[in-house]
């Protein structure tokens, strides 16, 4: 059942008054076991909103967030959004000055940050560049940095909520509307420039819903969050999914095969959505067999070009009930298209599925994708003009992806409309070569690029990463795509990489690769 109003305030009040027992979140990073119920998750949430009232944040206000998976997380996002403010996730990769732009381009008044992640200090690089000037950092969970300037420790701001400030958060709450922003999440950049994604509480909370509803998400399950909170995929197929099911979320802020397969036999997790490299990761440890995963009953996996040799790995090696890959765009809150859990094999694994409820997909004239419906952000921040280069006049969302529709309406991604080269004349979309060549014996995944060649303008390059201790012999993989493809779809050069340049959602970052 959706909540009423359609905003994620509206679902927090939602979730503790059903799930008065169901427990929130786990979380076992910080040196304690933090167990928190709906209702002691919620008082949490309306203590960071009154926190930041108290600092001065007003409805509308912009407050970014920039820290790993935590329980903190959450409690942070909704309770932005709470207050009536707009969640600004900031990528834990980015650099201080891409934090700054980003921060400074969305007006943020508060930043949200980390201590020490990934060896490096979030909190030293802020304290250390001009984002403070003007606004306040809060720093989680390092309260010994109160003392700095401009700074205030995560538990001196739960600290400083007093009953008057609740109920402030509490009148907020109340007067947040369904076309309220409820945050601005900046593109990943693989294709130039971030831009900010403005999106409406009815348009995030419509597709963390349907999201959910596909994955037949109960209370009772255990949600293991490997994916960025700061990305749709960890954000709102996440925490926002958890809150309006009443999942339990088990974040993991380092992503490690062992660590995660831990996880899942301690926890009996039984959802676990991710990027493919990460279940590749996981079929290829081999320390699996040391770890009972029998509770993992869902698999969400996308993302990416998802090797049909992974699908089928996931189910006949796991044995996981169901394994579903999505489709969707920062742009859309990440839900475009879906399988459904009890879609056949081969659809799963050669298809993105069917539309989300509420949404309308169809192919232009070029085989680009087109997305209309209830998940289609307002438009871009300060960026008119690429708004209405992206949105037309009938409300068509480009996507920049070609894809096919087969006759029930099954979308399959051939390639990044701007991934395609022209090698003598004709177009290649690489995709399909990277399919083809993931069912070379020992190849784990692939990415093919277009080169510069002086005779037919463009040829392919194919980067191939393989199983450990195996020998993939170039020559062998460029016959076999001779079997396979056409002269100008095969890839005139192999190359053999220990791993792909990716973004923290798992994309492949191909301009970084030549």
């Amino acid at each position: 059942m959706l909540p009423n109003p359609l905003t994620t305030p509206a679902a927090l009040h939602r979730a503790e008054t059903q799930w008065p027992d169901g427990i929130a979140v786990v979380d076992d990073q910080w040196g304690e076991h933090i167990e928190l119920t709906w209702p002691q998750f919620a008082d949490r949430v309306r203590e960071f909103a009154a926190g930041l009232i108290g600092l001065g944040v007003r409805h509308g206000d912009r407050v970014a967030v920039w820290a790993p998976n935590s329980f903190h997380w959450p409690i942070a996002a909704v309770g932005i959004q709470y207050a009536g403010a707009v969640l600004i996730p900031l990528n834990t990769r980015y650099t201080a000055s891409e934090a700054t732009d980003i921060i400074d381009r969305s007006d943020a008044k508060v930043v949200v940050v980390s201590g020490e992640f990934a060896g490096i200090n979030r909190l030293a690089e802020v304290l250390g560049s001009s984002i403070p000037e003007g606004r306040t950092v809060v720093s989680v969970p390092l309260d010994d940095a109160a003392d700095a300037d401009g700074v205030v420790g995560w538990n001196a701001l739960m600290a400083s909520a007093s009953a008057e400030l609740v109920e402030q958060a509490r009148e907020r709450a109340e007067a947040v509307r369904e076309d309220d922003l409820s945050d601005i999440l900046f593109t990943s950049g693989t294709t130039g420039a971030p831009k900010g994604v403005m999106a409406e509480h009815q348009q995030t909370v419509h597709g963390s819903h349907a999201w959910g509803d596909n994955g037949r998400l109960r209370a009772g399950d255990r949600y293991l969050m490997v994916n960025p909170y700061f990305h749709t995929f960890g954000y709102k197929a996440g925490i926002l999914p958890s809150l309006l099911f009443g999942a339990t979320m088990l974040p993991l802020a380092v992503y490690s095969p062992s660590e995660s397969m831990k996880m899942v036999a301690r926890e009996k997790i039984t959802v676990f959505p991710g990027a493919p490299t990460i279940f590749q990761t996981i079929l290829d440890d081999p320390t699996r067999a040391e770890y009972d995963l029998s509770s993992l009953r869902l698999i969400v996996t996308g993302a990416t070009i998802v090797p049909v040799v992974l699908i089928e790995r996931l189910q006949s090696d796991l044995g996981v009930e169901a394994v579903v890959t999505a489709y969707g765009q920062t742009e859309t809150s990440g839900f475009i298209t879906t399988c459904r859990p009890d879609d056949d094999a081969v659809t799963v694994a050669t298809t993105c599925g069917r539309a989300f409820p509420g949404m309308e997909v169809k192919l232009s004239e070029e085989g680009e994708v087109l997305a209309r419906g209830l998940m289609v952000m307002r438009g871009y921040l300060d960026n008119p003009r690429a708004t209405a280069e992206t949105i037309d006049a009938d409300g068509w969302l480009h996507t920049g992806d070609i894809g096919t529709l087969d006759e029930r309406g099954n979308l399959t991604i051939t390639d990044r409309l701007k991934d395609m080269y022209i090698c003598g004349g004709f177009n290649v979309y690489p995709a399909e070569v990277e399919q083809l060549l993931s069912r070379f014996p020992d190849v784990t995944e692939a990415a093919v690029i277009g080169v510069p060649d002086e005779r037919l303008g463009e040829v392919g390059k194919a980067f191939l990463t393989v199983r450990p201790g195996s020998d993939v012999d170039a020559a062998a993989v460029i016959a076999f795509a001779r079997e396979h493809l056409a002269n100008f779809k095969v890839p005139r050069a192999i190359e053999i990489v220990d791993a792909f340049p990716r973004n923290a959602a798992g994309k492949i970052l191909k301009r970084e690769m030549s």
